[in-house]
């Protein structure tokens, strides 16, 4: 064999070997792309996740969870004859375009929905594209056609949702000016240390509901009427709080109420200082906890991806719709904290168990958003579903047992007196009003053909 020969031969070999895993993956065979329940789950942790690291308000929060959820369900209630649209049983919602490419994956395209959604919500946009492209990456390689259409309708449906959320004012109330604190009222809302931060968020009544006829449809009983004088009502539930903080406080940091206080604390705004130096200690929000708990009624009982979907939604509704109501009725009776008038009044070295959050007092925003929540989530899995709560983990808090969603709601509503930082009336009047939230969305949304 000549040298040339020889050369061609090797070279001739080399293009082979070369070409082989091209040739490989081109004979391979694509594989249908299944999605399950564990991945909305795992996407739902995803903005979680993200909301934390960003810090986002309980009211801010409930709307990153709703539209999100809102695209998904839309679009596998497209292709599932058990579910029913939203378009025209919440406001303003007009039915999604339809899948025209018969090769689109529905759970797939709801999932890319959420997620772009959930990228346009949030601060670190980064965050969710990383996530999001590393899924891209895995379903492109099993299926590229499936993936490319279903990817196209998932992108469609959510450009659609966004124009529809973008009218929901809430891009406006960015604009809105700050609340004005009354000091010279004696039972006005003041900022409360150690941060004394501005009221959050004092015109979320203007955001537009998704249920409601309007933020005040569930306007609550006022709360008693101030007085400091030691035989009216109000001074008897100031008086309240103060002494069931200092039982629980000689009890130390074991005793129940304690724990209870600190499992349903979600407060996103906790400062800590030390030395000159002030920072935020990151935790979920109240809504945020019972969209975990949500997961975990989902994952007990084996749901599958549409039942997911649908659970999550409609959970995320009666918390956007709750924060409403609740902080429509905050600033208008822009009640003063206990911590405020206990350290003016009755002891001025007095803390709170929990710090006070950044905003007036009534109503209780955990006691509407449990009310709220446990009512939706008892119509979709029934009474007395004993649940391990296990939502607070990351943050090195231990397990709760709860024998029903009611149960649970009812203790987060009065952790927030343990706490020492809110009234009775804030936590009665406010779990009524979340149930009256919850009941309507019930009653209203016509979400599940049975």
């Amino acid at each position: 064999m000549t040298k040339l020969k020889f050369m061609n031969l090797i070279n001739s070999n080399a293009k082979f070997f070369f070409l082989l895993p091209l040739i490989l993956m081109g004979c391979k065979k694509s594989e249908p792309i299944t999605i399950s329940a564990l991945d909305y789950q795992n996407g739902v942790d995803k903005v979680t996740e993200i909301m934390i690291h960003d810090i986002f308000s309980p009211p801010v929060a409930s709307r990153i969870y709703a539209y999100p959820n809102i695209a998904a369900y839309e679009i596998i209630a497209q292709n599932d004859p058990g579910y029913q649209s939203l378009a025209g049983q919440i406001t303003h919602l007009q039915p999604i375009p339809k899948a025209s490419n018969p090769a689109v994956n529905f759970p797939l395209a709801a999932l890319v929905a959420h997620m772009e959604i959930s990228k346009a919500v949030i601060f670190s946009e980064e965050r969710m594209e990383s996530y999001r492209d590393s899924l891209y990456d895995i379903w492109q390689n099993k299926n590229e056609a499936e993936f490319e259409a279903s990817k196209t309708y998932g992108l469609e449906v959510a450009a659609f949702i966004k124009n529809w959320m973008d009218s929901d004012n809430y891009k406006e109330t960015r604009t809105m000016p700050k609340f004005t604190v009354i000091t010279e009222e004696p039972d006005r809302w003041q900022p409360t240390p150690p941060a004394y931060m501005d009221g959050i968020e004092p015109h979320w009544n203007k955001i537009r509901p998704f249920v409601l006829d309007s933020a005040s449809q569930f306007k609550p009983t006022p709360p008693p009427a101030f007085s400091m004088e030691p035989d009216s009502d109000f001074y008897k539930e100031l008086s309240e709080v103060y002494e069931i903080s200092n039982q629980i406080t000689e009890r130390g940091d074991e005793s129940e109420e304690v724990q209870i206080a600190q499992f349903w604390d979600c407060n996103p705004y906790v400062s800590v200082t030390r030395g000159h130096l002030m920072f935020a200690t990151k935790k979920i929000t109240p809504g945020a906890h019972w969209i975990g708990i949500t997961e975990i009624a989902t994952r007990s009982t084996d749901s599958d991806f549409n039942q997911t979907v649908f659970a999550y939604t409609k959970a995320s509704i009666g918390i956007y719709d709750g924060f409403i109501s609740c902080w429509d009725e905050k600033y208008r009776s822009n009640l003063i904290r206990p911590e405020t008038l206990i350290n003016q009044h009755l002891d001025e070295n007095w803390k709170p168990i929990l710090q006070t959050p950044p905003f007036p007092e009534y109503s209780s925003g955990h006691s509407v958003v449990s009310g709220a929540s446990a009512t939706i989530l008892t119509d979709i899995f029934g009474d007395d579903f004993k649940f391990l709560d296990d939502t607070e983990l990351p943050y090195g808090l231990p397990v709760r047992t709860f024998p029903s969603f009611n149960k649970a709601a009812q203790e987060a509503a009065i952790s927030r007196m343990y706490g020492g930082i809110h009234y009775r009336a804030a936590i009665e009047n406010g779990l009524a009003q979340g149930i009256q939230v919850g009941t309507l969305v019930n009653n209203k949304l016509k979400m599940k053909v049975k």
